[in-house]
Formats: structure tokens, C-alpha cells, sequence
């Protein structure tokens, strides 16, 4: 696998689209779109504030359970960078209304059968400095 080019136009735009329809789909609550978006495979890996998830089906689950209100958030920095064709690197920080900390959001994106699929997520507070 060749990591050249970097943040190839056309590749760069797909990921972006990509992570735009998740970030839709996770601050509206579509579980649907989200459960489609992440790769269905026990390697598959999402740790969050509070949870270390391991697998699609636990993934799933999680988002089945999680309440839907209070997801809003604004990104207040993103960072996409493509490498080759098929793997990209989304990294956020983000603020919700009535939280003092910044939250933080990296994600892996791999191209698997023609689509983009986030295969590793993480999500972390941190406190204002």
C-alpha cells in the first residue's frame, strides 16, 4: 500500500463527505447511518469518555442504548489527512453548550469495498487550560 499521495483531492473530498455524514448522523441521533459508518468486525474499535468498546456488535449496542438528547456540538477544530486511496485520519475538538471542557475525537478511516468505514474512534475530554 502506497501512502502517496497525501491528501489527494478527490480522496480527501470522499473522506470529508464521509465524516460530514457522520457528524450529521451522530448529533442527530440516526443509529442507523452511524452503525452503517463504522466497519461490521470484531477488529473494530471505538474507546470513549466512558467506554472501551470492542467490536461492531458492541459498538451497535452502545449507540442502541445511548440517550439521544444533549449530542449537539460545535467543532471548533478538524484535521483530515488522506494517505494513498484507502486510509485517512479524522482528528476534532469540539465544545457542547453548558461543558467548560473540550472534547477531542480521532478517528481511523479505511476504504473497504468501494465505502468509507471508521475500523478505530476515540473520544476524550479535556479540562480548559
Amino acid at each position: 500500500m502506497s501512502v502517496e499521495p497525501v491528501n489527494d483531492p478527490e480522496t480527501l473530498a470522499a473522506v470529508e463527505a464521509a465524516f460530514d455524514q457522520y457528524e450529521l448522523a451522530l448529533t442527530t441521533n440516526d443509529v442507523a447511518v452511524l452503525d452503517t459508518l463504522f466497519w461490521n468486525s470484531t477488529h473494530t474499535l471505538r474507546f470513549g469518555a466512558t467506554e472501551n468498546l470492542h467490536g461492531y456488535d458492541a459498538i451497535r449496542d452502545f449507540r442502541a442504548q445511548r440517550p439521544g438528547k444533549g449530542l449537539m456540538r460545535t467543532i471548533v477544530s478538524r484535521s483530515v489527512t488522506t494517505f494513498g486511496a484507502d486510509f485517512a485520519v479524522a482528528n476534532i475538538a469540539f465544545t457542547r453548550e453548558g461543558e467548560a471542557r473540550i472534547g477531542r475525537q480521532s478517528q481511523t478511516w479505511i476504504r473497504i469495498d468501494g465505502q468509507w468505514r471508521v475500523v478505530a474512534a476515540h473520544v476524550s475530554w479535556m479540562d480548559p487550560s
